[in-house]
């Protein structure tokens, strides 16, 4: 009897021990620029993606796209780390065949048109360390505007002709990502 009283008090001893641990953990807030994720297809019922991109979704608030997204220099698709999108099939960028796997998606804003880029370099924060030279594919895609502004970055898959296109959105700016099947 003497044993499992002893018995009983140790496991009381770890199991206060453990959950005085657990209270001690700190907790961040909420991230200023909460990460999302898009797929294709999104309908969340399907389980078989043909891809997915893992982004951060910065917001405007006062400022503008520029401000946040330079024209003209590498940007990393959203904000925090650089996005990310997986591919679980073959696909094409342009004239550029995709093989399935997972790259970085760095874009480069300008007026009329951007580049799209896909990178090898996938573990990175922000452009920072960006290198041209682990570039997979690059296609020039244009600008439209829209009369509908979006306070925050979005990004949606919707059905293309020949596969799936990625639109990206901002402010009144939007931009569309074709990828071929």
């Amino acid at each position: 009897m003497k044993k499992l009283k002893f018995l009983s008090a140790i496991a009381f001893g770890a199991l206060l021990l453990a959950t005085s641990n657990v209270q001690a953990q700190k907790f961040p807030g909420l991230d200023k620029s909460p990460m999302d994720l898009a797929s294709f297809p999104n309908d969340y019922k399907i389980p078989e993606k043909t891809a997915k991109v893992i982004y951060s979704r910065p917001q405007l608030k006062s400022r503008t796209l520029n401000d946040l997204a330079p024209a003209g220099k590498v940007w990393r698709t959203g904000a925090n780390e650089a996005t990310v999108i997986t591919f679980n099939k073959d696909v094409t960028l342009g004239k550029t065949k995709i093989k399935a796997g997972t790259y970085a998606l760095f874009t480069i804003p300008n007026e009329k048109e951007w580049t799209i880029i896909l990178n090898k370099d996938i573990n990175s924060w922000g452009a920072y360390s960006y290198k041209e030279a682990n570039d997979v594919a690059r296609l020039n895609v244009p600008v439209t505007q829209a009369e509908e502004a979006l306070e925050a970055f979005s990004m949606v898959f919707t059905k293309g002709d020949n596969g799936i296109i990625l639109n990206l959105g901002w402010d009144k700016t939007r931009v569309a990502i074709p990828f071929t099947e």
